[in-house]
């Protein structure tokens, strides 16, 4: 129970801590950011991008903290992490310093693993319909 309610709240201070850094412009990861944004969607002032993709982060860390929240939670952390994940195929010379060396960005990115692992403890797959 208490390992469950811990990895709740680290996942939750990640994705806030960080939604906020964006969204009061200190985020060390803003220029990786613009750049990818860039270069796959350009729909808006890279600024207002920024600042809603801040909330998203957070409005993700508070999903994270309500069990009853799970497949929502589950559905929007899988489509930030495809989208966090994008700059190691499409800015690899911002990831990658040579053949399995990430950069500093690089490994900000793929500790990411972290969180896929333990969300995938917090939310097991169900069976759906009861089966046998």
């Amino acid at each position: 129970m208490f390992a469950t309610q811990f990895a709740r709240f680290a996942i939750f201070v990640v994705y806030f801590w960080f939604g906020i850094l964006k969204v009061v412009g200190e985020s060390p990861a803003t220029a990786l950011i613009e750049q990818l944004y860039n270069r796959t969607m350009p729909i808006m002032p890279f600024a207002t991008f920024l600042i809603l993709f801040g909330i998203f982060e957070m409005a993700l860390g508070l999903l994270v903290l309500f069990s009853r929240a799970t497949k929502v939670t589950t559905v929007f952390i899988a489509i930030h992490l495809i989208m966090t994940a994008g700059p190691l195929v499409l800015l690899p010379a911002a990831t990658w310093s040579g053949a399995f060396v990430p950069t500093l960005e690089g490994q900000y990115i793929i500790k990411n693993i972290l969180i896929v692992s333990v969300l995938l403890y917090l939310f097991p797959s169900r069976k759906v319909g009861g089966g046998r």
